[in-house]
Protein backbone atom coordinates (compact mmCIF):
# COMPACT_ATOMS: atom_id res chain seq x y z
CA UNK A 1 0.00 0.00 0.00
CA UNK A 2 1.09 3.55 -0.84
CA UNK A 3 1.87 6.07 1.60
CA UNK A 4 -0.72 7.93 -0.43
CA UNK A 5 -3.32 5.60 0.33
CA UNK A 6 -2.34 6.01 4.22
CA UNK A 7 -2.69 9.89 4.00
CA UNK A 8 -6.02 10.01 1.61
CA UNK A 9 -7.78 7.48 4.60
CA UNK A 10 -5.85 9.90 7.24
CA UNK A 11 -8.06 12.97 5.78
CA UNK A 12 -10.82 11.36 5.05
CA UNK A 13 -11.15 9.99 8.78
CA UNK A 14 -14.10 12.31 10.71
CA UNK A 15 -14.41 11.68 14.50
CA UNK A 16 -13.60 8.04 15.38
CA UNK A 17 -15.18 6.77 11.72
CA UNK A 18 -12.40 6.53 8.90
CA UNK A 19 -11.94 5.56 5.16
CA UNK A 20 -9.18 2.57 4.46
CA UNK A 21 -8.61 -0.29 2.15
CA UNK A 22 -10.52 -3.56 2.94
CA UNK A 23 -9.41 -6.46 5.47
CA UNK A 24 -10.13 -10.09 5.17
CA UNK A 25 -12.33 -9.92 7.93
CA UNK A 26 -14.29 -7.17 6.61
CA UNK A 27 -16.40 -9.65 3.78
CA UNK A 28 -18.73 -11.20 6.16
CA UNK A 29 -20.16 -7.32 7.34
CA UNK A 30 -20.08 -6.05 3.44
CA UNK A 31 -22.13 -9.40 2.10
CA UNK A 32 -24.76 -8.28 4.94
CA UNK A 33 -24.74 -4.88 3.71
CA UNK A 34 -24.83 -5.88 0.18
CA UNK A 35 -26.85 -7.98 0.92
CA UNK A 36 -29.47 -6.19 2.73
CA UNK A 37 -29.03 -2.90 0.27
CA UNK A 38 -29.54 -4.97 -3.38
CA UNK A 39 -31.41 -8.30 -2.16
CA UNK A 40 -35.11 -6.56 -1.86
CA UNK A 41 -34.23 -5.53 -5.70
CA UNK A 42 -33.16 -9.12 -6.77
CA UNK A 43 -29.54 -7.79 -7.41
CA UNK A 44 -27.75 -9.44 -4.84
CA UNK A 45 -24.17 -10.79 -6.01
CA UNK A 46 -22.28 -13.93 -4.68
CA UNK A 47 -19.45 -13.24 -2.46
CA UNK A 48 -17.02 -14.72 -4.68
CA UNK A 49 -18.05 -12.51 -7.08
CA UNK A 50 -18.24 -9.37 -4.87
CA UNK A 51 -14.56 -9.83 -3.91
CA UNK A 52 -13.86 -9.95 -7.53
CA UNK A 53 -14.58 -6.43 -8.01
CA UNK A 54 -13.01 -4.94 -5.05
CA UNK A 55 -9.78 -3.78 -6.84
CA UNK A 56 -7.46 -3.13 -4.00
CA UNK A 57 -6.01 0.63 -4.80
CA UNK A 58 -9.65 1.82 -5.15
CA UNK A 59 -12.00 0.25 -2.95
CA UNK A 60 -12.49 0.71 0.89
CA UNK A 61 -14.48 0.43 4.00
CA UNK A 62 -16.11 2.82 6.36
CA UNK A 63 -14.92 2.03 9.34
CA UNK A 64 -16.98 3.42 11.92
CA UNK A 65 -14.29 2.07 15.11
CA UNK A 66 -15.62 -1.56 15.73
CA UNK A 67 -17.94 -1.87 12.41
CA UNK A 68 -17.90 -1.45 8.96
CA UNK A 69 -20.46 0.97 8.49
CA UNK A 70 -20.41 0.99 4.75
CA UNK A 71 -18.00 0.08 1.57
CA UNK A 72 -17.17 1.04 -2.04
CA UNK A 73 -15.77 -1.23 -4.78
CA UNK A 74 -13.77 0.30 -7.84
CA UNK A 75 -11.93 -1.25 -10.63
CA UNK A 76 -10.78 -0.78 -13.78
CA UNK A 77 -13.30 -1.03 -16.65
CA UNK A 78 -13.37 -0.29 -20.68
CA UNK A 79 -15.90 2.27 -20.82
CA UNK A 80 -19.63 1.34 -21.50
CA UNK A 81 -18.99 -1.94 -20.29
CA UNK A 82 -19.78 -3.51 -16.60
CA UNK A 83 -19.50 -6.58 -14.57
CA UNK A 84 -21.95 -9.26 -15.21
CA UNK A 85 -23.47 -9.78 -11.98
CA UNK A 86 -23.81 -13.59 -12.19
CA UNK A 87 -20.43 -14.06 -12.65
CA UNK A 88 -17.09 -13.14 -10.83
CA UNK A 89 -14.13 -11.18 -12.83
CA UNK A 90 -12.07 -13.43 -14.63
CA UNK A 91 -9.53 -11.08 -15.48
CA UNK A 92 -8.16 -7.49 -14.24
CA UNK A 93 -8.68 -4.68 -17.21
CA UNK A 94 -6.63 -1.73 -17.74
CA UNK A 95 -8.21 1.25 -18.58
CA UNK A 96 -8.05 4.91 -17.91
CA UNK A 97 -11.70 4.45 -16.92
CA UNK A 98 -12.41 3.61 -13.20
CA UNK A 99 -15.87 1.82 -12.67
CA UNK A 100 -17.78 2.52 -9.52
CA UNK A 101 -19.44 -1.39 -9.12
CA UNK A 102 -20.62 -1.56 -5.71
CA UNK A 103 -21.57 1.27 -2.84
CA UNK A 104 -23.26 0.49 0.23
CA UNK A 105 -24.42 2.92 3.60
CA UNK A 106 -25.13 1.22 6.35
CA UNK A 107 -28.90 2.44 6.91
CA UNK A 108 -27.87 3.54 10.30
CA UNK A 109 -25.91 6.14 8.85
CA UNK A 110 -27.49 7.14 5.70
CA UNK A 111 -29.02 10.71 5.21
CA UNK A 112 -25.47 12.03 6.90
CA UNK A 113 -23.08 12.85 3.96
CA UNK A 114 -21.10 9.31 3.68
CA UNK A 115 -22.13 8.70 0.41
CA UNK A 116 -21.08 11.60 -1.01
CA UNK A 117 -17.91 11.60 1.30
CA UNK A 118 -17.07 8.10 -0.29
CA UNK A 119 -17.32 9.37 -3.65
CA UNK A 120 -15.29 11.76 -3.07
CA UNK A 121 -12.21 9.94 -1.61
CA UNK A 122 -13.10 7.49 -5.02
CA UNK A 123 -12.33 10.54 -7.07
CA UNK A 124 -9.62 11.49 -5.29
CA UNK A 125 -8.29 7.93 -5.38
CA UNK A 126 -8.84 8.15 -8.92
CA UNK A 127 -7.13 11.42 -9.90
CA UNK A 128 -4.15 10.37 -8.20
CA UNK A 129 -4.18 7.38 -10.00
CA UNK A 130 -4.39 9.11 -13.66
CA UNK A 131 -7.19 8.21 -14.42
CA UNK A 132 -9.61 9.77 -16.81
CA UNK A 133 -13.39 8.59 -16.09
CA UNK A 134 -15.44 7.10 -13.28
CA UNK A 135 -18.85 5.17 -14.90
CA UNK A 136 -21.36 3.41 -13.06
CA UNK A 137 -24.77 1.52 -13.23
CA UNK A 138 -27.38 3.42 -11.24
CA UNK A 139 -29.88 1.35 -9.74
CA UNK A 140 -32.84 1.49 -7.40
CA UNK A 141 -33.88 4.59 -8.62
CA UNK A 142 -30.60 6.36 -7.90
CA UNK A 143 -30.02 8.26 -10.77
CA UNK A 144 -30.93 11.68 -9.62
CA UNK A 145 -27.92 11.09 -6.72
CA UNK A 146 -25.86 10.49 -9.00
CA UNK A 147 -27.01 13.38 -11.38
CA UNK A 148 -26.06 15.51 -8.39
CA UNK A 149 -22.48 14.25 -7.87
CA UNK A 150 -21.64 15.18 -11.31
CA UNK A 151 -22.67 11.88 -13.44
CA UNK A 152 -24.36 12.12 -16.73
CA UNK A 153 -26.40 9.24 -18.67
CA UNK A 154 -25.80 7.75 -21.39
CA UNK A 155 -28.42 6.20 -23.25
CA UNK A 156 -26.29 4.94 -25.74
CA UNK A 157 -25.10 1.60 -23.24
CA UNK A 158 -27.64 -1.22 -23.29
CA UNK A 159 -27.69 -2.81 -19.76
CA UNK A 160 -28.79 -6.04 -18.98
CA UNK A 161 -32.16 -7.04 -16.98
CA UNK A 162 -30.13 -8.29 -14.56
CA UNK A 163 -29.58 -5.04 -13.26
CA UNK A 164 -33.17 -4.09 -12.65
CA UNK A 165 -35.52 -1.70 -14.85
CA UNK A 166 -34.52 1.18 -14.14
CA UNK A 167 -30.40 0.75 -14.73
CA UNK A 168 -28.77 3.54 -15.88
CA UNK A 169 -25.37 3.75 -17.09
CA UNK A 170 -23.26 6.65 -16.10
CA UNK A 171 -20.01 8.68 -15.87
CA UNK A 172 -18.08 11.69 -15.36
CA UNK A 173 -14.68 12.81 -15.80
CA UNK A 174 -12.54 13.39 -13.14
CA UNK A 175 -11.67 16.41 -12.88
Amino acid sequence: MSDLRHRESARAAVGGTRLRPIEDPDWPAITRLESGAYGPDGLTETPQALRSRAYPATSFVLDTGGRIGGYLLALPYPPGSFPDLHRPEGRAHHSANLHLHDIVIDPDLRGCGWGRRLVGHLSALARSQAYRRISLVSVGGTAGFWTVCGFGPHTDVALPGSYGPDAVYMSRAIG
